[in-house]
């Protein structure tokens, strides 16, 4: 963490920075600037500094440089062989999501499609997908278009231009795949059918994950009270998409993410005595 003034200047920790890794997944969007608003708001502790990038890769390596300080979107198994590289520089916390993971090649529900194989002689010109560095993309890239000779082409993107292709295409009710995954708010937003996957080709990604959050191997020492918090940290699926909605209504993650907190606050308020009691 940087320093921004003097040691012995205020309270402890007080004048550092949190940098916090984001991939802009929704999900991470909405759980970094939840732990934004309850660091800087609730516990008079410090600047949080969310820093994103596309590259889930690099995401890794900078936690473990000491470059971020954590990274609240590891998804597991997928992302197995990233954390095994960082695991030794790295402390991997308890899942902060209490429901059960989803993910996989969808359609909207008006597609008479319910399979993979099925989706050749549809419509569908292209697999709408996310960042190249996600391991459902490099799964579907690399697996699932050959095992069943798809012939739609898989795009590569930022989730929030996959997502708004979404909603264009479902809005004229047009043909289209995409990748989706659970928590997320596009399943409350559309009604959308999961693809089954009769071949197997995306083993890595169809089993159900965990969601949690790695910090930097001294940030326990360095930042208890940062380190508590997110430790605490733990939401179902309601909470999860009930925190993206007030997001993407208030179209600002600070504002949304403090007015959901506001809201909720017998969900919070453990996590905030959590981190005051590591003082």
């Amino acid at each position: 963490m940087g320093v921004l003034a003097p040691a012995g200047c205020g309270l402890p920790g007080q004048d550092e920075v949190l940098r916090l890794g984001n991939i802009g997944w929704d999900e991470n969007v909405a759980v970094s600037n939840l732990t934004k608003v309850l660091l800087e708001d609730e516990l008079d502790h410090e600047v949080v500094e969310i820093r994103t990038s596309e590259d889930l890769d690099s995401t890794y390596r900078d936690v473990a440089s000491g470059e971020l300080d954590a990274f609240q979107d590891v998804w597991l198994p997928n992302q197995d062989a990233l954390l095994d590289r960082a695991a030794e520089d790295v402390e991997h916390l308890d899942p902060w999501f209490l429901g059960e993971t989803k993910q996989g090649m969808a359609v909207p529900a008006y597609m008479d499609v319910r399979s993979i194989d099925q989706l050749d002689g549809t419509e569908a010109r292209f697999i709408l997908g996310i960042e190249g560095s996600s391991v459902m993309m490099r799964e579907v890239g690399g697996e699932v278009i050959a095992a069943y000779g798809l012939e739609q082409r898989l795009v590569e993107g930022p989730t929030a231009g996959m997502l708004a292709e979404v909603e264009r295409l479902y809005t004229f009710r047009e043909d289209f795949v995409f990748l989706a995954w659970s928590p997320h708010w596009m399943n409350l937003r559309y009604e959308i059918r999961y693809l089954e996957d009769p071949k197997g080709a995306m083993d890595k990604t169809n089993n159900p994950a965990e969601c949690s959050t790695i910090v930097s191997e001294d940030l326990r020492e360095e930042d208890p009270v940062a380190y508590a918090l997110m430790d605490a940290v733990a939401l179902t699926e309601d909470q999860i998409n009930g925190l993206e909605q007030a997001i993407n209504e208030d179209g600002d993650p600070l504002a949304g993410a403090r007015r959901w907190a506001s809201k909720n606050r017998k969900v919070v308020r453990p996590w905030i005595e959590a981190a005051r009691n590591a003082r």
